[in-house]
């Protein structure tokens, strides 16, 4: 394995082996995500699909890894690993940070030329212009966990697990200070779609919030509403893979 090969095996993780499939689904996690958050997605749509799911650094097998000081970094690192790939039609999915992520990667491609995505779908995070002044990642370890819990995010036996939360917060607070300091020109744009999912009662993303996506868009926008707070998408996950189908275009 050359050292091409080792990065991207870090970054961009395939639980089903579709590289074959002649469309491809890019999943971004939240704030102290990790890839293996999107693993149903992989199960779903493996076997039309060419489902990726972004390992960022600071988590898990990753975790002896710096967290990247800023999203900025960190797109920049995603835009390279996913040029390694061949090109083919992409749609991008992001929830929380991950949305902004996917925007910010998204651009970058586009501005490139290759690689860029023929849609964005951004699930639970306000407009990336939007400005909300909150400092989880300045808390104490006890401020982060009951952020964590408001948000119910997080799996209760991690949150009960007092060895395993203590290795989960460096990443954790590495990337609330990453999305808590980000800052987006309000006249950045992608060319392509962007589809917003959002939750009723998301204490960190209001409904006027999330229309605020559209500005950043010259393509065509559309937003779809659930019952839930920030996690919503975990008791609609068949309502949002279907989202995932319409953009993929195999529904």
């Amino acid at each position: 394995m050359n050292s091409t090969d080792h990065s991207s095996a870090l970054w961009l993780r395939r639980f089903h082996p579709a590289a074959d499939r002649p469309v491809r689904l890019v999943c971004f996690p939240h704030a102290g995500g990790s890839a293996s958050f999107f693993h149903p997605v992989s199960v779903r749509f493996s076997s039309a699909v060419d489902v990726i799911a972004l390992q960022y650094p600071g988590r898990q097998d990753r975790r002896h890894e710096p967290c990247a000081p800023d999203l900025a970094t960190l797109a920049d690192r995603i835009v390279d690993e996913l040029l390694s790939l061949d090109e083919k039609p992409t749609v991008f999915f992001g929830h929380s940070m991950g949305a902004v992520l996917a925007f910010e990667t998204a651009w970058r491609l586009e501005h490139k030329g290759v690689h860029a995505p023929r849609s964005v779908i951004a699930s639970g995070r306000r407009g990336p212009s939007t400005v909300r002044t909150e400092t989880v990642h300045r808390r104490d370890d006890n401020g982060i966990i009951e952020e964590l819990r408001l948000l119910n995010g997080t799996n209760p036996d991690l949150l009960g697990d007092e060895e395993i939360l203590r290795m989960a917060l460096p990443a954790i607070r590495g990337d609330y200070e990453a999305i808590e300091k980000y800052e987006c020109p309000p006249d950045r744009t992608l060319r392509c779609p962007i589809t917003v999912l959002t939750g009723d009662a998301d204490p960190r993303t209001s409904s006027a919030e999330a229309l605020a996506w559209q500005q950043h868009t010259e393509g065509a926008f559309r937003m779809e509403v659930y019952p839930g707070g920030h996690f919503f998408l975990t008791d609609h996950i068949r309502a949002v893979g279907d989202e995932m189908a319409r953009e993929l275009g195999i529904l």
